[in-house]
C-alpha cells in the first residue's frame, strides 16, 4: 500500500478503517506517535483538556492497574486511535470509504466519520465506562469465551443455563470460532459446562470487571442515554457499520439510539466484517493500539488485506514497506 500517491485517494471506496475496543490498552500506547507527530500530540492535549486530567500521562506511563480501569481504558483507547487517525490523515493520502469499531471502537469510528467531536467522545466514553462498571456489583456478573462452537450451539447452551432469575447470553460474535458470553456468574459457569458438552474446544472465564453487552447492563444503558441526550451528532461523511445491526448507517439521527442499544446488545463483529467485505472492501487498516482486530478480520474475510497504524514504524510501512504479520487470535469483549 502506498499512501503518497498524490491527489485524491482513488482507493478509498475499497478501503475500511477498523477501530479497536477495550482490551487493547497497554502502557506506552500512543507515546511514540505523540513524540513524532504534532497531529498526534494535539489529540492527546485535547483529550486531557476535555477530561480535566492527564490521560496522556496515563497512556504513556501508566500505572497499568489505573489504565485498565474501564472508565480510563475506554477514553485511552479512543484517544490513541484518533491520534493514529490524525497522523494517517496528515501524513498520507489514505482514506476510508467505510469505518467500523469493536464495541467502544464504534465511538472512534464516529469521530473518524466526522459525526462526533473528539472532546465529546472522550467525555462520553469515560462516563460509559463508569456506568458499565457501576451497573453490576463486583462478583455478580462474569464473561467467558467459548471457542470452537457454532453460534447456534452457544445460544442453546446459554438458553439451557438461564433460569432461577439468572441470565446469560452471547455478548460478542467475534468470528474465527469465538463467541463471548456474559451474565450472572453462576449462569455463565453453567453455560460453559453446557458448551463443553456440545463440543466446544474451550470455555474460558475472562478477567473482566463487568458483564458487558448483556441485559445486566440496562442500568448503564439508561444512564448513557441521558448523557447522550446532550451530545450533538453531525452528518456522517462516510458510513459506520454498527455493532447492533451489522449494517452501515449514515443517518446522524439514528446514532444516539444505536449507541444506547449497543450497551446491552451483542457485538456482531463477524457479521459486520462480512458486510464490509460484501461492499467490495479489499484492504483495511486497524487504526490504534494493537493488532487484535487484524487477526479476527483475516479469519473472517481473508479477501481483506489487513494493515496496522499504531506507531511511527507502522505508519512508515503504510507508505511502502512490508506489513507486519497478523498475530495469533486474542479475545475481544468490551
Amino acid at each position: 500500500m502506498s499512501g503518497r500517491s498524490g491527489g485524491n485517494d482513488d482507493g478509498a471506496s475499497t478501503r475500511a478503517f477498523f477501530f479497536p475496543g477495550q482490551g487493547s490498552q497497554q502502557v506506552g500506547m500512543g507515546k511514540a506517535l505523540a513524540e513524532a507527530f504534532p497531529a498526534a500530540r494535539a489529540v492527546f492535549d485535547e483529550a486531557d483538556a476535555a477530561l480535566g486530567f492527564s490521560l496522556s500521562r496515563l497512556c504513556f506511563e501508566g500505572p497499568e492497574a489505573e489504565l485498565t480501569l474501564t472508565a480510563n481504558a475506554q477514553p485511552a483507547i479512543l484517544t490513541t486511535s484518533i491520534a493514529a487517525l490524525r497522523v494517517l490523515e496528515s501524513e498520507t493520502e489514505l482514506r476510508a470509504g467505510v469505518v467500523a469499531g469493536h464495541s467502544l471502537g464504534e465511538y472512534s469510528a464516529l469521530v473518524a466519520a466526522g459525526s462526533l467531536r473528539l472532546a465529546d467522545a472522550v467525555r462520553i466514553v469515560n462516563l460509559r465506562g463508569k456506568f458499565m462498571q457501576e451497573a453490576v456489583a463486583p462478583g455478580v456478573g462474569a464473561m467467558a469465551a467459548i471457542l470452537g462452537l457454532s453460534r447456534a450451539d452457544v445460544e442453546a447452551a446459554c438458553a439451557e443455563a438461564t433460569g432461577d432469575g439468572e441470565i446469560v447470553s452471547a455478548a460478542n460474535f467475534n468470528g474465527a470460532g469465538q463467541v463471548v458470553i456474559a451474565g450472572h456468574k453462576a449462569a455463565v459457569d453453567r453455560a460453559c459446562v453446557a458448551a463443553k458438552s456440545r463440543g466446544a474446544k474451550r470455555a474460558m472465564p475472562l478477567a473482566v470487571s463487568a458483564p458487558f453487552h448483556c441485559a445486566l447492563m440496562q442500568p448503564a444503558a439508561d444512564r448513557l442515554a441521558a448523557a447522550l441526550a446532550g451530545v450533538s451528532f453531525a452528518p456522517l461523511a462516510v458510513p459506520v457499520v454498527t455493532n447492533v445491526e451489522a449494517a452501515k448507517n449514515q443517518d446522524a439521527s439514528r446514532v444516539r439510539d444505536l449507541l444506547t442499544r449497543q450497551v446491552t446488545a451483542p457485538v456482531r463483529w463477524e457479521e459486520s466484517v462480512d458486510a464490509i467485505a460484501v461492499m467490495g472492501v479489499t484492504e483495511a487498516i486497524e487504526v490504534g493500539a494493537g493488532r487484535v482486530l487484524a487477526g479476527l478480520v483475516k479469519r473472517i474475510a481473508p479477501s481483506i488485506q489487513m494493515y496496522g497504524a499504531s506507531d511511527p514504524t507502522s505508519m512508515a510501512e503504510l507508505v511502502g514497506a512490508p506489513v507486519a504479520r497478523v498475530p495469533a487470535i486474542e479475545v475481544r469483549h468490551g
